[in-house]
This record gives C-alpha cells, structure tokens and sequence, in this order.
C-alpha cells in the first residue's frame, strides 16, 4: 500500500508564541525570542543566553494539572502543542477508532533534579571522594522515584497517547537535532502502509538546564555572544560563533487523505517526501562534503517525484556554525545542481535557537506555513556574507513568494539526516 498521507492539525509551543500561529507572526516579522536564561542561575557559564519559551501554564491546556506535577518542561510543552494540534484537527469530534490512532515522538529528555542531585553529591563526599555507599542511601532517601521517572524520553508519548485515548503504536525516536523530522517521516510511513490511519507526530524538547549548557559549552557549540544575544545566533553570517539553546514543541495530526476528505476536514498539505540516511563518520562532525545530506534530500525528492526545480523553497538547518552552514549549502548544491542558486533558504533558529530534538517539527510546521501563506521567513542577523555560504538566505526580511513544495532540512549530531517535503494540497 502507498496511501497518501495529509496533514490536518498544527500546533506549536515556542521562545516566540505559545500557538501556530503567534509563532508565525512573529517569524514573519524577524522577531527574535533569544535573552538571558532564567530558568537556572547561569552567570558563570561561557553562555549565558538562550531562547525560552514565555510565560507558559500548562492549566490552560488540560484541567487536572496535578497529574503532571513532576512533569518536566519538554512533557508540558508537548502537552500543549499536541492539545492544539487535536483540537485543530477536529479528530476528537467524530469516531475514530483508538487502535488506528498512534503518537509517533522525536521527543528528548526531561530536566534532571540538578540541584538535589548535586547536594546528594556534596553529601556523600569523603576525604575529596564520592562515598558510593553513602551516595546510594542518600540518594533513595532524597530523589522522587516520579520525577525520575519523568526524565524518560519515552514519557511525553506515553502521556500522549493516554490523553487522546491513542491505543495505536506508541513510539518516540530520540536521533539528536534530527528526531522529530525522522519521527513525521515514519509516522507517515505507518499510514502509508496501513498500519494506523491517524498520528499524532512531532517533537518536544528543553535542554536550558545547567547539565545541557555544560554540555555544549564543552563542545565549544554554543555562541558567547553575550553582550547582545538577539545577534547571537546569525546562520549562514561569516561572524558566526555558534548556535543558540532554544526550547518548545511542534505537533501535528497526519491521516490518510481518504479518511480526512470523508470527514471534511482543513488539509494544510500534503507530506510527500522523506528522505533518510546517516554519515557514518563522526560522534558529532558532519561528513565535509555533506555525502549524507545530498543523498537524505534527494531521496526526499526522489519519493515525492519532484525534480530540483519543483522546491520553491528550504527551510534550512542552518545551526548558525562554522561547519555545519557551510556543509548544508554544499549539500544543497549537491542535491539540486543549478537551482540551488535559485531557490530561496533560511534558518528560523536565527530567530529561535535550536529547539534539539524539536526544532525539525518546528520547521515542518514553518514550511506548511509558508505554503498556506506564500510567504518564507528570513534568515535574520544575517549582515555579512561568506563565500562558502553563497545561497538566497532571505536576509533580515520576509519574502512574498508562491511556494507549492517546500523542503526540511534536520541534520542531527551523529550525522543523522532527515529531509522532509510537504506540497500543496491538491485531489
């Protein structure tokens, strides 16, 4: 079976609105949502800034908020969007049968308890060691069996799937920068062969916690644009230093176009490529000439049947680093010869930061807008070119444009590649 698969539900949790399409307002008017962290006390670190998401209260989102107490933010993110995602969608308006309904999540893990693990730590300290013994019975007097329990990746599809009675497969992927695109792309597979007729599929993630900005500080991945962060994060810009933390969720509800068409639902799109492959090179370096990405993004293509000529736009990984800007452009020229030079390309975590795990949910949610509204956002803080970087990044402003097919690009740490292509809704 090869049925088509239509996305009928959109929903968003972003550092710039806490719906679809608050978000888009804001990309399309270059705002950006990157300022100092608040979420921990992180004036010590080399990277004090990052893109949170605002004011978010997980009550307007369900009534038993109590449930979710020891529910990190990537859980109540997820939450949030994927409400809005159902809602808009109109599936829990009619029959459905449970066993046809799955959650397909790239969804990473919850925040550590940083502070008590770190007095458990500082506890059971002898002579400048860490008594094991002592770390042990400390810990299980001290650490909520719950909350652990909720730092599990495979938490937010669990939750889900109770929420909106999904009894289908139940599966999250956890693939790096790459895991929610590869999460879309196989729940649309699921439908394809007629394994389930409806997922509820996308990603959620936080990691503006003191162990994840150590952790990428490390890795000397992160800008230290600290004396202004709204510049700090600048795809595809010859000054660029690094990407920037962000956080959120993107969900959306993918059904068999028969299914959706007999109930008279609002179709955004249609996904019609995917493509996926891996490097095969590096813990964290993406191959140098982008062998990985080129063969994702044509792959993508090939299943759509859709040559170069028929992307009327890209919404770019576009990390904001030395490495990976100038290995994406390389790729695109790859994959689309010619029209690489034509089509145009941008990065909304210019605007955003990097959401993980979520940020390629995100984007498919940008180019099924981007379709809707022929419209395509910028790539803001871009001020200076680089000759490695030579494609139509849409600088500063957003572009009116027809876009019929737009491609997304999802290049993970691993050299996980994922490339997905949604096109215009047409019988």
């Amino acid at each position: 079976m090869n049925r088509r698969v239509v996305i009928t539900g959109i929903g968003a949790i972003t550092p710039l609105g806490k719906t679809v399409e608050d978000t888009w307002k804001a990309l399309q008017e270059s705002k950006c949502g990157i300022s100092n962290i608040t979420h921990f006390d992180a004036s010590n670190f080399p990277t004090r800034f990052a893109a949170e998401v605002q004011d978010f209260r997980l009550e307007d989102y369900v009534d038993n908020v109590d449930r979710f107490e020891h529910s990190g933010r990537n859980i109540r993110y997820a939450i949030g969007a994927a409400t809005q995602a159902v809602k808009d969608s109109g599936i829990m308006d009619g029959d459905f049968d449970p066993a046809l309904f799955g959650v397909y999540l790239g969804a990473g893990e919850g925040q550590q308890d940083f502070y008590t693990f770190m007095k458990i730590i500082a506890q059971a300290q002898n002579d400048g060691h860490v008594d094991l013994e002592k770390f042990t019975k400390v810990g299980l007097e001290q650490l909520n069996p719950r909350f652990e329990l909720e730092q599990e990746p495979n938490m937010p599809a669990g939750h889900l799937a109770s929420l909106f009675n999904a009894q289908g497969p139940n599966l999250n992927c956890l693939t790096a920068c790459a895991a929610s695109s590869q999460a879309i792309g196989e729940a649309s597979e699921l439908i394809r062969r007629g394994d389930v007729d409806i997922m509820l599929s996308g990603g959620a993630h936080s990691m503006i916690h003191p162990f994840g900005v150590t952790g990428f500080s490390l890795l000397t991945a992160l800008s230290t644009h600290n004396d202004d962060p709204a510049k700090a994060s600048r795809p595809f810009d010859r000054n660029r230093d690094g990407f920037v933390l962000g956080e959120g969720a993107g969900m959306m509800i993918l059904e068999e176009l028969g299914r959706a068409q007999k109930r008279g639902a609002r179709i955004y799109g249609e996904l019609v490529g995917y493509g996926s492959s891996a490097d095969a090179y590096r813990v964290t370096d993406i191959h140098p000439e982008g062998r990985g990405a080129i063969k994702c993004i044509k792959m993508a293509m090939g299943h759509a049947n859709l040559n170069p000529e028929d992307i009327h736009y890209i919404n770019a990984h576009g990390t904001s680093t030395a490495v990976n800007d100038k290995v994406e452009t390389r790729a695109i020229k790859g994959a689309l010869g010619e029209h690489a030079y034509k089509v145009p390309v941008s990065s909304i975590k210019s605007m955003m930061g990097h959401l993980i795990a979520a940020a390629g949910s995100v984007e498919a949610i940008t180019c099924l807008m981007s379709i809707r509204d022929n419209v395509v956002p910028p790539t803001i803080n871009y001020e200076t070119p680089d000759p490695d970087c030579d494609l139509d990044y849409i600088p500063n402003e957003a572009r009116q444009t027809k876009v019929t097919s737009a491609l997304s690009n999802s290049f993970g740490f691993g050299g996980q590649n994922i490339s997905l292509i949604f096109s215009e809704f047409k019988d």
